[in-house]
C-alpha cells in the first residue's frame, strides 16, 4: 500500500466569504489554511505554508499607488491592504506559489508597483459589464487568454476559438499599469486587463474574475490545481 502524500498548505488571506475559496483547494488536493491578520505574522505564514491564495474582496487605496481616490472607491480596509501587501512582496522574495484573484490580482499587482483603474465605468466605459452579481457563477463576458501562457496551458480543456474563455464578474477597478516583472495574460473586450503572470516564478497567477465560485461545476478547478501542484513541489 503507498504512503499516504500530505496535502500542501494553502495559506488563504482572510475575507468575507470563505467557503468556495477553501472548498476549492480541497477539491484541487490542498490544505487550506485561513490566515488571521492580528495572529500570523507574515514571516511566519511564509515559513508555514506552501502556497498562497489572495481572494476578493473590497476595494485597494488609491493611496496605496500614488493617486488621489476617485469617489466610487469604498469599502478600504487599511489593515487588509498593509498584511496582504507585506505578504505578497514575502511570497514574492521566496517564490512562493500564488494564486490571486480579483482583488487579490489588483493588490498583488500594486505591492510588486503596479497601479489600477479606480473606477471601470468612468474610465473605461460600459460597452462590457464587469459587474453581475447573481448568480454568482453567472458569465459575464469572455477574456482572451495569450496563447502559450500558464494560464492557457490550465485551461486549455475550456478555451474556445483559440483563444476565449468565458468567465463571471464582479469588479470595478481593475491593473492599470502592469507592474515590473509580471506580464498580460488575458484581457476583456474592452480591453481590461483580467490576468497576470510572473513568468519567471514557480507559479504567480492572478485573475480578475471568480474561479472559485465555480466550485461545484468544477470548471475552473484547474487553476487551483496549478497552485496545489506548484505547492506540492515545495
Amino acid at each position: 500500500m503507498p504512503p499516504s502524500v500530505t496535502p500542501p498548505r494553502i495559506a488563504i488571506a482572510p475575507c468575507r466569504k470563505m467557503p468556495d475559496y477553501e472548498e476549492s483547494v480541497r477539491r484541487a488536493g490542498g490544505d487550506p489554511w485561513v490566515l488571521d491578520y492580528s495572529a500570523d505574522l507574515v514571516d511566519d505564514v511564509v515559513a508555514s505554508c506552501e502556497g498562497i491564495l489572495l481572494p476578493g474582496g473590497a476595494d485597494v487605496a488609491p493611496e496605496r499607488y500614488g493617486e488621489v481616490r476617485h469617489s466610487s472607491v469604498t469599502d478600504v480596509d487599511a489593515a487588509r491592504d498593509d498584511y496582504e501587501i507585506a505578504l505578497v512582496r514575502a511570497a514574492l522574495a521566496s517564490d512562493l506559489p500564488v494564486l490571486a484573484i480579483c482583488r487579490g490580482l489588483q493588490i498583488m499587482n500594486v505591492a510588486a508597483g503596479g497601479s489600477l483603474i479606480q473606477d471601470i465605468p468612468s474610465e473605461v466605459g460600459t460597452s462590457v459589464v464587469h459587474v453581475v452579481s447573481t448568480p454568482k457563477d453567472a458569465i459575464a463576458h469572455h477574456v482572451s487568454v495569450e496563447p502559450g501562457s500558464r494560464l492557457d496551458v490550465l485551461m486549455r480543456g475550456a478555451i474556445e476559438d483559440g483563444s476565449r474563455l468565458r468567465v463571471n464578474s464582479r469588479h470595478h477597478q481593475s491593473v492599470r499599469h502592469v507592474a515590473d516583472g509580471f506580464e498580460i495574460t488575458a484581457v476583456a473586450p474592452d480591453g481590461v486587463i483580467e490576468a497576470l503572470e510572473r513568468p519567471r516564478a514557480s507559479f504567480c497567477v492572478g485573475v480578475q474574475w471568480h474561479p472559485e465560485n465555480f466550485v461545484e461545476s468544477g470548471a475552473f478547478l484547474a487553476l487551483f490545481a496549478g497552485l496545489v501542484h506548484a505547492s506540492r513541489a515545495r
